[in-house]
């Protein structure tokens, strides 16, 4: 069966970009089972990872009733195409696989200091593009109404506060008592420096007043934190045990990034009923697609794992995790 892909802009009104110029951004990417005779390519090599076999803008497949929808959310200073691996599976498996670069905080723009600090924000970013109906009609075809949600890293905050968790300190601000080992991510090694110069800034003033807000989206209805980072340590514990949908979470015993007993365990203790995997000598990065040539050169630390681990099977084993934890919900 080929794989479809097609990608798209949308803009949320009730929000502004950070330049203040524009609505909000919420550039997207889905892939889903494609019908007819799909004309399947694979994407140049100019990024830094290994890509898909895909048909572009092909129709979707037909279908007496509505294929299930998964949102991805990508990690820090990343993009979409950093979950092809598991949108690619999941469309094999008959879902329709949506994600969005999150403005400021991806690598499809230049980066933003307010778009690292302001996770929240990208829930937010889901939400609202599960309200524009005009996503659906550009892909076509009969899509869920409800999804469930899976994301890496910076994406695992995102997937948790969609399905309940709530912001007590975001992980920079000088109140947080989880006092963070660094000053910012690999992406933006100085964040925390930027902050104080942003709180004059308006369009930042008011994001930063929404951290606390509550991001639950109904339409979500189970979720999935793979090598959550260190930013989940600021979630309110009560609303952590206060989540009722299924929750499953994956981390790797050799996770110097966010190590899996410091902040996988932890969410699996504050979330009644979580189902928690350790696979066994994954680091942070392998759950980022395959180098090319060109990423390997560029950042080869994003693509060496330790000795023995196929970075492909763990992704095999993942993406079938979670289509088979989403097929409970149909």
């Amino acid at each position: 069966m080929p794989i479809g892909i097609r990608e798209g802009i949308s803009f949320d009104g009730a929000r502004r970009n950070w330049d203040d110029s524009g609505p909000r951004p919420l550039s997207w990417s889905a892939w889903y089972p494609a019908g007819g005779h799909a004309c399947v390519t694979i994407p140049a090599a100019s990024s830094w990872f290994k890509r898909e076999p895909v048909a572009w803008d092909a129709r979707l497949a037909s279908s007496e009733t509505p294929l299930p929808l998964v949102l991805l959310s990508h990690g820090s200073g990343s993009s979409s195409a950093a979950l092809e691996w598991l949108a690619y599976r999941l469309a094999q498996r008959g879902y329709v696989a949506l994600g969005i670069n999150h403005h400021g905080h991806t690598g499809g723009e230049p980066y933003r200091a307010e778009g690292f600090l302001c996770l929240w924000e990208r829930a937010a970013d889901f939400s609202a593009l599960l309200d524009d109906p005009s996503w659906r009609s550009a892909i076509g075809g009969f899509i869920d109404t409800e999804a469930g949600i899976a994301g890496f890293s910076a994406g695992a905050h995102t997937a948790m506060l969609l399905m309940g968790a709530r912001v007590a300190y975001s992980q920079f601000e000088p109140g947080n008592p989880v006092k963070s080992p660094i000053r910012g991510p690999r992406e933006f090694p100085n964040l925390m420096d930027e902050l104080p110069k942003l709180q004059h800034i308006p369009v930042f003033q008011a994001s930063w007043e929404r951290r606390r807000n509550d991001y639950t989206d109904p339409r979500i209805k189970r979720g999935t934190a793979i090598a959550p980072g260190r930013s989940v340590l600021g979630f309110a514990k009560d609303s952590l045990q206060g989540i009722n949908k299924p929750v499953q979470l994956f981390g790797g015993d050799a996770d110097t990034v966010a190590p899996a007993a410091e902040c996988c365990q932890w969410l699996h203790h504050n979330v009644p009923g979580s189902r928690y995997e350790v696979i066994t000598g994954a680091g942070h990065y392998t759950f980022l697609p395959e180098g090319t040539e060109t990423g390997d050169q560029a950042a080869p630390e994003l693509f060496r794992d330790r000795p023995g681990v196929v970075r492909r099977t763990v992704h095999a084993h993942v993406a079938q995790c979670v289509a088979d934890f989403c097929d409970c919900a149909h």
